[in-house]
């Protein structure tokens, strides 16, 4: 459980770190669009109020309690699997990057009311209008390390 709490860490505060810096100190939330490497990396503000890709996106106060409560579901879901059927390295490292991406996201919509993304990547004359921050990257990667590594009983 230390690796999965280590990697929570990691991702909570590189996800936190990058969203004060681009959002505040960048004034990405005033300016809205930067270009760091156009096409391929650009800073685009989108306040997400629902989920992936803007779906559930009500601003009511409604939906981002019950999104921040789904979330936190989640992790605790995913801590009583670690704690009860634990996989092995790449699968606690996911968990890990599960959980932090999960609770930056919670923060953002406590702070915000809504989740800060502004990463954007368009590539090979394919325009991306989304635009996604470190948690969902996070997020993404860690669902995709536990299916793919998911425990087991030891021993097979």
């Amino acid at each position: 459980m230390r690796l999965v709490w280590i990697w929570a860490a990691v991702i909570f505060v590189l996800d936190q770190v990058s969203k004060i810096w681009v959002v505040h100190v960048l004034d990405l939330a005033t300016r809205l669009n930067i270009d760091v490497f156009p096409p391929y990396l650009n800073f685009r503000m989108a306040w997400n109020y629902g989920i992936n890709f803007g779906l559930l996106a009500g601003e009511a106060a409604a939906t981002r309690w019950i999104l921040i409560s789904v979330a936190v579901g989640i992790v605790l879901f995913v801590l009583v699997w670690m704690r009860r059927d634990p996989p092995g390295r790449p699968g606690l490292i996911s968990a890990g990057l599960l959980i932090g991406g999960a609770l930056g996201n919670v923060v953002d919509r406590l702070v915000y009311g809504a989740v800060a993304d502004f990463l954007n990547m368009s590539c090979c004359g394919i325009n991306n209008p989304f635009a996604f921050n470190v948690a969902d990257i996070a997020i993404f990667a860690g669902a995709l390390g536990l299916v793919l590594f998911p425990g087991g009983k030891k021993g097979s």
